[in-house]
């Protein structure tokens, strides 16, 4: 099966070969995660990738995260994906999160009569909304039933990803009449972009509930808001996962010009970032993208709230066992701007070099994060150092950031029911690995996207010296501490289920 013709065959089963690493590559556990880059990978899964052995190929090459498309594939084939996940999971002894991607409010082409049309500069084509009017090529149709009745004259209309466009030139009682001003071929099923056409489109559609439905009772780990708009929208899925009883992360993906105008406020409504620059450059001006990227990666950063880099990102190594140059650049700037995680798309879901696509993209994080500066000054606004972590423990939390890099500590070590504390670590970027210990398994596959922190599962602790003596032990088992190491935890006067209101600096003997 070639490359180009995987997308249309996500069904159990079916898939690229790959070359498996050697098993010893794939039995990495927390011990070994520590020596990984702190920049943490989401590989999109797909059929190049969806086989047991290209799963732990994957986690081998570095990847954290495994994303679930649910645009594309039925909930029999996210089923036994989700339960090869969760099995390779056991069996590495280390979490493995999942992120499930909604469709969202995709407004999509009908079928074309012949499948595809050519636009010329010039040509006239019109959007109906009767399925008899649609007589020839040229009179096209959108999975949006309103479409017609919402567009205005001089509407912008792109299609195919961007690259044709048709500006909007009448309005007639069951159709508008376009003129393309940018020639190229369209599609049957191809997305359609309205940049500044503000849609009355709703956030969640049908499917969407359904695959929401389906994603909390596998209890996956995040999910991911398509074509989000305003904090509303984001309030929506909270309160339907609430409803639902889900306990899932929201990720919200920045794809929309008025997402990017509503940002604080959706920073602030949801768990997680993602700068899905697919959609996103074809809605605002291309010129910009990079620009647009950077802000909304340094006022993540400003919230303490992680943020992911998507789309395109080693898009080349679809085809190639090698990116381009300004691929590799392109990865290593976003680590740089501050990106918590990368994600790769169709390089792992449909690509012919998934694992090479993953193990590159670490590599490039290898040699570009010593230039990473620890972040040692205050935001402009306190309120912004946290969203959940209260003044004490965000305090604590600074002054081990500080105090791990400035004695050279071999680890920093946090014990954490929600999350949150190794969260706010995280954001500091530190020097020092962080290994965030949990009793909680939802909450150390959580973890799993969080820069710098490896997670490990152990029992609850009654106290931060019962705590250190596991962690020494484990230490000296795994080869990560030996006499004379240093590590700093934090911890709490009240037990480790209360506030982190304390910091201790051990010297292994």
């Amino acid at each position: 099966m070639a490359a180009g013709d995987a997308a249309s065959h996500y069904t159990a089963g079916v898939g690229f070969p790959t070359d498996p690493l050697p098993k010893d590559a794939m039995t990495r556990s927390a011990a070994d995660l520590l020596t990984k880059v702190k920049t943490k990978i989401v590989a999109t899964l797909g059929p190049a990738s969806e086989g047991p052995d290209q799963l732990a190929a994957l986690v081998a090459a570095g990847a954290d995260v495994f994303r679930l498309n649910m645009a594309h594939g039925d909930h029999a084939w996210h089923d036994a994906v989700l339960a090869r996940v969760r099995a390779l999971g056991e069996s590495l002894h280390r979490p493995i999160a999942v992120l499930t991607d909604l469709g969202g409010p995709k407004i999509r082409l009908a079928p074309i009569d012949g499948g595809k049309l050519d636009c010329a500069p010039g040509d006239i084509v019109f959007f109906v909304t009767d399925a008899s009017a649609a007589s020839s090529p040229r009179h096209l149709r959108s999975t949006y039933p309103t479409l017609v009745e919402e567009l205005r004259v001089g509407d912008l209309v792109l299609l195919s990803d961007g690259t044709v466009a048709l500006r909007v030139e009448q309005k007639q009682p069951d159709a508008v009449r376009c003129r393309c001003v940018q020639p190229g071929e369209i599609r049957s099923g191809g997305g359609i972009n309205l940049p500044g056409a503000d849609l009355a489109v709703p956030a969640l559609t049908p499917k969407d509930y359904d695959d929401l439905r389906w994603a909390v009772a596998h209890g996956v780990d995040f999910i991911g808001q398509s074509f989000v708009r305003r904090a509303a929208d984001v309030r929506l899925l909270r309160d339907e996962l609430a409803r639902l009883g889900g306990r899932a992360h929201i990720v919200a993906k920045i794809e929309k010009p008025q997402a990017v105008e509503a940002l604080d406020d959706i920073i602030r409504g949801a768990d997680a970032i993602m700068v899905a620059r697919g959609d996103l450059g074809v809605e605002i001006d291309l010129a910009r993208i990079a620009v647009v990227q950077k802000q909304i990666i340094a006022r993540c950063q400003q919230a303490r709230v992680p943020v992911i880099t998507a789309t395109q990102m080693l898009e080349s190594m679809r085809t190639s066992r090698m990116p381009t140059r300004a691929e590799a650049t392109d990865v290593a700037n976003a680590i740089l701007d501050g990106s918590d995680a990368l994600m790769l798309s169709a390089e792992t879901a449909i690509g012919q070099y998934p694992v090479e696509a993953v193990a590159m993209m670490n590599r490039i994080a290898h040699e570009t994060e010593p230039l990473i500066v620890p972040q040692f000054t205050l935001p402009a606004q306190p309120s912004a150092v946290t969203t959940d972590v209260p003044a004490v423990p965000a305090a604590i939390v600074e002054a081990t950031s500080r105090v791990a890099d400035q004695i050279r500590a071999k680890l920093v070590i946090v014990a954490t029911h929600s999350g949150n504390t190794a969260l706010a670590l995280s954001k500091w970027r530190s020097r020092t690995p962080i290994l965030g210990i949990s009793d909680e398994p939802a909450t150390t596959r959580r973890m799993c996207l969080y820069w710098g922190v490896t997670p490990l599962d152990a029992p609850r602790f009654e106290n931060s010296v019962e705590l250190m003596r596991h962690v020494t032990q484990w230490g000296r088992d795994h080869q990560v501490l030996e006499t004379g190491d240093r590590v700093v935890l934090v911890a709490s006067t009240q037990g480790t289920a209360a506030g982190h209101d304390m910091m201790v600096v051990h010297e292994v003997r």
